[in-house]
């Protein structure tokens, strides 16, 4: 990075004008922080600073010089096509963690066409002296159906309520098909409210932000970390939705510490500077505090009003902020449960924030947006209950993911074990001797005192101190003040840390009795460690000799399974498939997904809302259909196999091909050869034809194609829309080698000169023709 800021550098001491112009806002960021320059501005193509380097959003495909003025793209920055300037993180991938979706042996699967059965592994076929995998799963009777593992779209993990048993399908029956039919119609009736709900908030009339500003774009440059790819892209998604005249309602998931928050400032910004108020509401005094404090830092630079309302402040400055705020004085309201009540009105509100939403009550909700109609909404959550995430995935609600982890951080290790002060003490000292902090989580007022002086005596040179949610306000942000300033080492604390203050010294957590807490809750608490670019630790305990039950064991085995930086989402989901899918819109559906698994019931509640469409709009259906591409089925007479001596564990193998069966584009692909290599070495040739078959099989996919099948040297494509082009060009090329049957299924073949080199030859086609 010193050469090209050299090269800039050196346009500006001969008086030229730089514009560089990049595709994107993170990589703007990533070459601000990069290159050193006093000359260096942020700004956009119509506000270009003479003499400077100006860093402006604008794909070019190539610079140029004219008179004074050097115009400069990716392509000449960097030397090459790719920028380099993809986000990295610096956590090297040692052994992936279990994906929630896992299957073992014995599991309950659901594949969309025979319905439910039980996974029996991986089983490898020979066939013309060809190897090549395949998922076994056993249908009633023992009737045994194979499934090519690069056709792994079709089937899911059943998940439903928790205790749930499916009933096993007959393999060629007909109930399955009666099932999803029944099912089908059932939730016909669900499909249609959600669609009248969105279309009812598209028939809203709001406020439309203009685009950004120079204002904005100077505040955003003031976040003083590199933004990650998806913090960029959420807000984006939420900008474009501000400067909708439609009402925003969208979800920003995305796990503890990943940066909702500046996210939400950006969009916070954008609402003040064109002069309408923000509400932001919070489910606790301690996090209302937390974020006055971050914004009242992050707004410094500029002329806006931020206030809060909660119980820190008195009886009369409550009575003035409430004035202010009616009268406009106050440009940003920070408050709980305080902003919903009556007293409370806004001189010209453009946006609420309400943060970790599953923490406030049905009718607090509600009660706040009946306030607030006609305003852009956004919904911040780690783990979104699962009617939230339920509602999101089903459309009837935007959403946004953040996935990435910031740079420089690490997952936080994760023990589950039976209670041993020895173990609990050694931690403490631990991490007490790196000048590092502890919050033990003692979820019981009546003992917590006690606990908090055998502590002490234990580790006699250490501060202990405890706090819980009946101690008085004045008292509680004190204790925080000085677990922020370090006077502190150990907490013993209640669930008020859930949503406390971040300590970033904080890095090693103890929790008794961690059984008894729900899945999303542990992940929450979990979140208060791990803050900053030191490991940190967790202990989920239990008491000795206690029987947990299976509900409490599956709860503690995925918290401590899904470690991984966006687990957040993940949880969410397992939480969804634990405890079921909840009422939606006031209607039963607990049974209808135990009878189909909660990944097919979701998808035929999709299906239910598409159809609900084009019944509303034949045309734009018609529209939609001819843009839709088909999913092609590709059978080669060629050799797909993970051999076991390269990967062993069948477990470990199936979540690869699972991996590799989802890959769309060339970079996942990469991503996918680079672990592989990190984690088990050399990528035999077996698992690069796997991923040269998917590349095939998406290719082929964009043109409609339906089905490849291979016979001998003949490639036969199948399907009864294949695109015109495509069809026309093959037999412009292959001329007496080609030929187009256009019968009951329409396909098109083509003779090949060899067997040899066939997915080579096949991917040449698809990609140039």
């Amino acid at each position: 990075m010193d050469s090209i800021s050299k090269r800039l550098n050196s346009y500006i001491k001969e008086g030229k004008t730089v514009i560089v112009c990049l595709s994107d806002r993170y990589k703007v960021s990533k070459l601000e922080n990069e290159i050193t320059s006093n000359n260096l501005i942020v700004t956009s193509i119509s506000n270009i600073l003479e003499n400077k380097i100006n860093l402006v959003i604008k794909k070019l495909t190539s610079g140029y010089i004219i008179g004074n003025y050097v115009v400069v793209s990716e392509k000449e920055l960097f030397n090459k096509k790719d920028s380099g300037l993809a986000y990295k993180s610096n956590f090297k991938i040692g052994s992936k963690i279990r994906d929630i979706n896992k299957l073992n042996i014995g599991d309950y699967v659901v594949h969309f066409a025979h319905g439910i059965g039980i996974y029996r592994g991986i089983k490898t076929l020979t066939k013309n002296g060809l190897k090549k995998d395949y998922i076994t799963i056993e249908y009633k009777d023992s009737d045994k159906l194979y499934i090519p593992v690069e056709k792994l779209e079709f089937i899911n993990k059943y998940s439903s309520n928790e205790g749930a048993t499916p009933k096993i399908n007959k393999l060629g029956g007909t109930d399955w098909a009666k099932t999803k039919l029944y099912i089908k119609k059932k939730i016909e009736s669900i499909a249609g409210d959600l669609l009248k709900l969105y279309s009812e908030r598209e028939m809203k009339i709001g406020y439309a932000f203009a685009p950004d500003t120079e204002d904005q774009i100077e505040f955003e440059r003031g976040f003083p970390y590199v933004e990650t790819k998806d913090q960029l892209k959420a807000t984006e998604e939420i900008k474009k939705d501000m400067e909708k005249s439609i009402p925003m309602d969208r979800l920003l998931c995305g796990d503890v510490g990943f940066g909702k928050t500046e996210v939400a400032m950006r969009a916070i910004f954008k609402c003040v500077s064109q002069g309408k108020q923000c509400a932001m509401l919070v489910p606790t005094t301690i996090l209302a505090w937390q974020h006055y404090q971050n914004m009242l830092k992050r707004f410094e630079k500029f002329p806006i009003k931020i206030e809060l309302l909660s119980r820190f402040r008195t009886f009369s400055e409550q009575k003035k902020i409430i004035k202010d705020l009616k009268d406009g004085k106050i440009d940003i309201i920070i408050g709980n449960h305080r902003l919903v009540q009556k007293d409370i009105s806004y001189k010209d509100l453009g946006l609420v924030i309400i943060d970790e939403e599953q923490r406030f009550g049905v009718s607090q909700k509600e009660k706040f947006k009946n306030i607030v109609k006609n305003v852009d909404i956004l919904t911040l959550s780690a783990t979104p209950i699962p009617r939230t995430l339920h509602m999101a995935m089903s459309g009837i609600r935007d959403m946004s993911v953040i996935r990435e982890a910031p740079q420089n951080r690490f997952p936080v290790q994760t023990y589950v074990l039976e209670h041993d002060q020895n173990v609990i003490l050694d931690a403490i000292k631990a991490e007490i001797k790196r000048d590092g902090q502890v919050y033990y989580l003692h979820n019981d007022v009546a003992s917590i005192t006690k606990l908090a002086i055998d502590l002490q005596n234990a580790i006699p040179d250490a501060h202990v101190a405890f706090a819980h949610g009946k101690m008085a306000e004045t008292e509680l942000s004190i204790i925080w003040q000085k677990m922020v300033e370090h006077n502190i080492d150990v907490l013993v604390c209640t669930t008020i840390i859930e949503t406390g203050v971040d300590i970033p010294n904080v890095n090693t957590l103890i929790i008794d009795n961690a059984d008894y807490m729900g899945l999303s809750q542990l992940h929450q608490i979990r979140g208060r460690v791990g803050r900053s670019n030191r490991k940190a630790y967790a202990y989920f305990t239990f008491r000795k000799n206690r029987n947990l039950s299976e509900t409490a064991q599956k709860r503690l085995e995925v918290i401590k399974d899904l470690t991984e930086f966006g687990s957040g989402f993940k949880i969410a989901k397992r939480d969804l498939e634990l405890r079921g899918a909840g009422n939606l819109l006031s209607s039963k559906q607990h049974g209808h997904i135990a009878d189909v698994g909660y990944d097919m019931y979701l998808r035929l509640l999709e299906e239910s809302i598409e159809e609900e469409k084009s019944k509303i709009s034949d045309a734009n259906s018609a529209t939609e259909k001819d843009n839709e591409e088909s999913v092609c089925s590709v059978e080669l007479e060629v050799q797909i196999h993970i051999p076991e001596s390269y990967i062993p564990d069948d477990a470990t193998r199936l979540d690869i091909y699972r991996e590799i069966s989802s890959v769309k584009t060339e970079t996942e692909r990469n991503n996918i050869l680079s672990e592989l290599y990190d984690r088990f070495g050399t990528v035999p040739k077996d698992v690069i034809t796997l991923l040269d078959t998917i590349k095939i099989k998406n290719l082929a996919s964009k043109q409609n194609i339906e089905e490849i099948r291979q016979v001998d040297k003949k490639i036969i494509f199948f399907g009864t829309n294949i695109k015109e082009r495509f069809v026309l060009s093959i037999l412009n090329k292959f001329k007496y080698n080609s030929q187009f049957s256009n019968g009951k299924r329409p396909s098109l073949s083509v003779s090949l000169e060899s067997k040899e080199n066939v997915v080579s030859n096949l991917i040449n086609i698809l990609e140039n023709i």
